[in-house]
């Protein structure tokens, strides 16, 4: 380490234990969490103040952290529980990589990527149980696997009682893994700090880190002060402490302690009623500012902490978080906080598109084309995750689906219900040369769900399997598309009207809670008037896919009054319709006959075959199942008509734009090179 680091680092230190726990909750103006608080939103049942440090020439933060917990299960709790998340990348034998190997996505650390946390003192109560720490595998029983610590305690906690657990930790800050680490001078720092379980009636509810999952946590205050060199701009989960709880005044900025000439400055955020916290730092961010406001809802601050390469699209960041606060706000409820903070990741730093309490990192690049949405789509996206994710607290780790799955198809219906011109767009020579396509729209229906990546993985795994036991490589096609393809269908089946009423009630009545898949289900049932069980079965409980179409079609003449003059005076059309896949939806059969004349019939899916038979004058001429694609899970699409009548022009228009559009993209790709 160079003399300068060393003063640095030094320097930091001497800050940190000039004031052991920094600025006191008093000093910085913010309310005790171990006090009542009048319009908590959530139980506040595991709160934390922390002070961390980031030693940046080492690469290391150091910190100590009080948790005010209170457990609130029916059982007595004779452990504690916490996530170490960062162990994941200590050694190559965790579970999260081994998962990621098998998924083919690995790739092999560099020497300085490793990242680890430690806990070197731990008290409950008052007493010491620093010894009693050890690390459990409760997933896989992998012995080499240390994301989860389980401690002793020497007096069990009673239900409704409450304690102080103090600790004290270092870690290593790994370069990117999972949308965290280090890249230069930007940090964005998730998962970080030793963070406690979920206890539950069954028992603590602490899954180690799987490379397909993400997070679950309880509600509370969160009071954090983080030092950090002095030229470095910080956002964080919160905004600046308050001596109330929810004061009527928009965020402000955080406060900032220490002497004008030293080489750090400590920042302070709080945050009330939320279950995680996470923090980014860099010099090179540029701090923008915007108000959100609405007539039929609050306003709220949005903060963007921008790079400066990705200066002039300021404006297309906020759009797509204003987006999503209106809609999602109109349609489910209004967004709590007053304030948000939009992190744009440095380049290459593996952060972007994630979500945390308040605070989301984008993803944009250097050269945007404006008729692709992509800051707009991905700001959308991670906003809304504060409505799915932050104050519906679903398990990620078991029903990942309840937020990234009801979220994906909330942020493609925003998209659409904004107006933003969604096309095609391709990008050559690793992702930096952009080519805006604007004759080819994206649909919702398909694009929007990402029906393609689904149609593909359709029988990977069944939904209502724990999320962390899906399998890794395909985990993303069930939580995401299926999700998304499932829920048009249902508003396709019952009306937007009966599923934003489902979903505004879910929303309201699950808030600050942890919901289950049958606390969703129920709701459903109980908003639309109907017993939606066969429904849930089939996409929730089942990996059956849905596949109907038209097994074949023939129209032949015939006599059909035994007094004609002629052989022939009209037509027996049939119709066969199958069920080719196991899964069961009722859908229409629709023929249209020679002169415009159509005949519908609405058959319930269940047999594997549905004979439908028609003596007419006018003969036969095509037949669509589901021609209104209600059912979007549909594997194929291609087997859902049949016609009679030759379209040897269209059939060749067809394909010859096809090839046309291929041998676009072929050119394009290589024209670089002549």
């Amino acid at each position: 380490m160079g003399a300068s680091a060393l003063g640095r680092t030094v320097a930091v230190w001497l800050l940190v234990l000039a004031c052991p726990m920094g600025l006191s909750a008093r000093q910085a103006g913010t309310q005790r969490f171990d006090q009542p608080q009048p319009g908590a939103r959530s139980p506040r049942n595991a709160s934390y103040d922390i002070d961390v440090a980031l030693d940046h020439a080492a690469r290391t933060l150091k910190g100590r952290e009080t948790i005010r917990w209170r457990n609130i299960s029916a059982n007595p709790a004779s452990e504690l529980q916490f996530h170490l998340y960062w162990n994941a990348w200590r050694n190559p034998e965790s579970t999260w990589l081994r998962e990621r190997r098998l998924a083919g996505t690995s790739r092999t650390p560099r020497t300085d990527a490793w990242g680890s946390v430690d806990v070197i003192r731990l008290r409950a109560r008052g007493v010491d149980v620093t010894a009693q720490q050890r690390f459990i595998a409760p997933d896989d029983g992998n012995k080499a696997d240390r994301t989860v610590m389980a401690v002793a305690l020497p007096v069990p906690v009673q239900p409704n009682d409450a304690l102080d657990i103090e600790v004290e930790w270092t870690a290593r800050v790994p370069r990117p893994f999972a949308r965290t680490g280090y890249i230069g001078d930007y940090y964005f720092i998730a998962q970080w700090f030793p963070k406690l379980g979920v206890l539950e009636d069954r028992g603590w509810n602490t899954h180690q880190f799987h490379a397909a999952t993400e997070f679950y946590a309880d509600y509370g205050v969160y009071n954090v002060r983080i030092t950090v060199p002095r030229d470095f701009v910080v956002g964080a989960t919160g905004c600046r402490p308050s001596a109330t709880p929810e004061p009527p005044r928009l965020c402000s900025d955080a406060v900032v302690a220490g002497a004008a000439t030293a080489p750090t400055r400590t920042h302070a955020y709080s945050a009330a009623d939320v279950h995680d916290f996470a923090w980014a730092a860099s010099p090179d961010f540029t701090d923008e500012r915007q108000t959100f406001y609405d007539p039929t809802l609050p306003p709220v601050e949005m903060r963007l902490l921008l790079q400066r390469e990705h200066a002039g699209q300021q404006q297309r960041h906020f759009d797509g978080t204003a987006a999503a606060l209106r809609y999602y706000g109109q349609w489910f409820g209004p967004y709590p906080y007053n304030h948000i903070t939009i992190v744009d990741p440095a380049f290459q730093s593996g952060s972007g598109g994630m979500e945390y309490p308040t605070l989301f990192t984008a993803g944009s690049r250097w050269l945007a084309p404006s008729s692709v949405p992509q800051p707009e789509r991905v700001a959308i996206h991670e906003a809304g995750h504060q409505f799915w994710y932050a104050i519906v607290g679903s398990n990620e780790f078991e029903r990942a689906w309840m937020d990234e799955g009801v979220n994906t198809f909330s942020e493609a219906r925003t998209l659409e219900a904004a107006g933003l011109a969604n096309r095609l767009g391709l990008r050559f020579f690793g992702g930096f040369i952009p080519w805006a396509i604007d004759g080819i729209p994206l649909a919702r229906a398909t694009d929007g769900n990402r029906l393609p990546g689904y149609r593909d993985n359709a029988e990977a795994d069944a939904p209502s399997t724990p999320t962390f036991r899906y399998w890794p490589g395909t985990a993303t096609f069930i939580t995401y598309n299926k999700t998304a393809l499932w829920l048009h269908t249902l508003e396709r089946l019952l009306g937007w009207p009966v599923l934003q009423r489902s979903l505004s009630t879910y929303f309201e009545r699950w808030k600050f809670r942890h919901p289950q898949p049958e606390d969703f289900f129920a709701v459903v049932n109980e908003v639309a008037g109907r017993d939606m069980t066969w429904f849930f079965d089939q996409v929730y409980r089942s990996s059956n896919v849905f596949d109907y179409g038209v097994q074949s079609f023939t129209s032949t003449k015939v006599r059909l009054k035994p007094d004609a003059t002629s052989a022939s005076d009209g037509y027996r059309t049939t119709v066969v319709a199958r069920r080719f896949g196991e899964a069961i939806f009722p859908v229409d059969v629709v023929t249209t006959f020679r002169g415009g004349q159509r005949a519908t019939e609405h058959w319930d899916g269940r047999e594997r075959r549905a004979i439908f038979t028609y003596e007419r004058p006018e003969e036969g001429l095509s037949v669509q199942v589901d021609p209104e694609r209600v059912l979007l899970l549909d594997v194929n699409s291609t087997n859902n008509s049949a016609t009679l009548e030759p379209r040897a022009a269209e059939a060749s228009l067809k394909w010859s734009l096809a090839w046309l559009a291929w041998l676009q993209d072929l050119m394009v790709t290589y024209a670089f090179f002549v």
